[in-house]
């Protein structure tokens, strides 16, 4: 039984020991709501940054010849535009989306362990300080690529190189934290009956990406590390002279680097198969056949590393091994994306933003796919690598992939979030100028690459000029679309018309969580009692 006090200090006390309120607030929270809220913020923030550094290696490359920044420079843009999207935009906005969904999926209170889940997030901001610090350092920053192949990075490099070492470093240690926690939430934190085969997809696409997170995330330490002693304490992993082997690097960064991009497209399938069924109104097709898909995607990524180094001089059985694995993985994505489409044959389809994004992924994600199975063909390879074919084949399936699903993510679980509708018009104007301008930026790449364009070059030769100030022009515009984003996520957060529990309309007994099969949920009757 309680009693109602009329002592001050009781109250003053208990104002003292309630929720803390602004800065404190978000320093020292543990709510996983607030935490997945702090990495889609700073998600955004380094996109935007990441993109201005886009903005700058289009501007030179608009025209031929050596126009607006040194050849140094445009290197350091290179690279440090690569770092930044990969560990600073697509994989902070995934685990922003893991920490906000997953503990709601599966019925759990919150993440398993919230405290690390705090520490995991804040480190991040200071890592990517440091990396953007070593922008201003005599010599300059880091200019030796996202893959940062030896011996550029070991003996060509600036000091910077120190710096680039130990904000891997603290990013690798945020990555493991965040894996080690999704692993546990799901694995100790499942509501009663939510079986693994009852976990949505998103859920289970999580699951598997955490372990790739802690499988893969050591490989970087060790290469990182090694680059570092072989700089700075005179060892010689990769140096030939010393009994090195700049291929040895090659090796380890891409035994991380291919599972990594694995890490970087799983959570977005786990995001379209939740965004699909809810608009064509119908369950999910072959649920268990996604589930099989991804874990299979998951295996596979470990064994096809060194089709990054065809060019390398490998014997031809490795050759043919990687060539076949590589192809193999082409088996389970197809599958995922058929299983798509006949989740939508015959549903009652609705094109909201979200929708559309999840459909643009999918044409658009399976060209990459395409173009992937091109670059898989060993005696082709030799003569698309290092051409700008490459780069038009990942950022298919990073952009047009990864951002997409992000993208569609958010206008899906924003009325969630936010307790308001996001501006439908105002979504369907930046869905539209983003489709139209990353085709624009990026299609026409395959034909220069084809033609023989280098890519991390800041001059090309006079027969490029008319496909580069095209592919420039998308760019620009591309960019200047995400500010159409910035500005309705803005209003929706501001206010707007109110989000009910039927958030999107005629899609009766699918949720915003939506499995399949459906667990039986507050919204589904359980068949005895029907």
């Amino acid at each position: 039984m309680s009693t109602v006090t009329t002592d001050p200090h009781a109250h003053a006390e208990h104002e003292h020991h309630g929720p803390a309120k602004g800065l404190k607030r978000w320093l020292y929270t543990t709510n996983h709501k607030d935490i997945g809220t702090l990495y889609l913020l700073f998600a955004l923030t380094m996109f935007f940054i990441g993109g201005a550094m886009a903005m700058v290696i289009r501007a030179e490359l608009f025209q031929p010849g050596l126009q607006i920044v040194e050849p140094d420079f445009f290197n350091q843009m290179t690279t440090v535009h690569g770092l930044i999207m990969v560990f600073g935009a697509v994989m902070p906005a995934f685990t922003g989306l893991a920490n906000w969904l997953v503990p709601m999926m599966i019925g759990a209170p919150d993440m398993a362990l919230p405290r690390m889940n705090n520490w995991s997030f804040w480190i991040l901001p200071f890592a990517f300080s440091i990396l953007l610090a070593s922008l201003f350092m005599e010599g300059g920053g880091p200019g030796f690529g996202w893959t940062f192949y030896a011996p550029l990075s070991t003996t060509y490099s600036s000091d910077s190189t120190a710096l680039f070492v130990f904000s891997v470093h603290i990013m690798g240690i945020s990555s493991i934290m965040g894996a080690i926690n999704v692993i546990v939430t799901i694995m100790n934190l499942r509501a009663p009956g939510m079986t693994y085969m009852k976990m949505p997809l998103f859920v289970w696409t999580w699951f598997i990406t955490a372990y790739l997170l802690i499988a893969v995330m050591p490989v970087l330490a060790g290469a990182v590390t090694m680059v570092l002693t072989d700089k700075y304490f005179g060892t010689s992993f990769f140096d030939a002279a010393g009994g090195g082997d700049p291929v040895l690097f090659q090796h380890i960064f891409w035994f991380f680097g291919h599972p990594e991009v694995y890490i970087m497209i799983l959570p977005a399938f786990g995001i379209v198969s939740s965004i699909v069924p809810t608009f064509a109104r119908k369950p999910l097709f072959g649920y268990a056949s996604m589930v099989y898909a991804t874990s299979s995607i998951a295996l596979l990524s470990f064994l096809v590393w060194a089709h990054h180094m065809f060019t390398t001089g490998m014997p031809v059985f490795a050759e043919l091994f990687f060539m076949y694995c590589t192809m193999l993985i082409a088996v389970p994505t197809g599958v995922k994306v058929f299983n798509w489409v006949a989740t939508m044959w015959r549903g009652a389809m609705t094109f909201e933003v979200p929708m559309m994004f999840a459909l643009a992924f999918i044409v658009l994600f399976t060209i990459g796919g395409f173009s992937g199975l091109m670059l898989a063909i060993t005696p082709a390879d030799f003569q698309y690598h290092d051409t700008y074919f490459v780069v038009a084949h990942f950022h298919y399936v990073l952009v047009t992939g990864a951002i997409f699903s992000i993208m569609a993510a958010a206008y899906y679980w924003l009325p969630k979030w936010t307790g308001h509708m996001y501006d439908e018009t105002l979504g369907q104007w930046h869905f539209w100028c983003s489709l139209i301008s990353v085709n624009v930026l990026f299609f026409p790449m395959h034909f220069v690459g084809l033609a023989g364009m280098p890519r991390r070059i800041p001059d090309y030769a006079l027969q490029f000029a008319d496909f580069n100030a095209l592919i420039s022009i998308g760019g620009f515009a591309f960019g200047l679309s995400q500010l159409l984003f910035v500005w309705l996520v803005v209003k929706c957060i501001k206010g707007g018309e109110k989000a009910t529990d039927q958030v999107w309309e005629g899609a009766e007994g699918l949720e915003w969580t939506i499995p399949s099969p459906a667990p039986y949920h507050s919204f589904t009757t359980p068949p005895e009692i029907k």
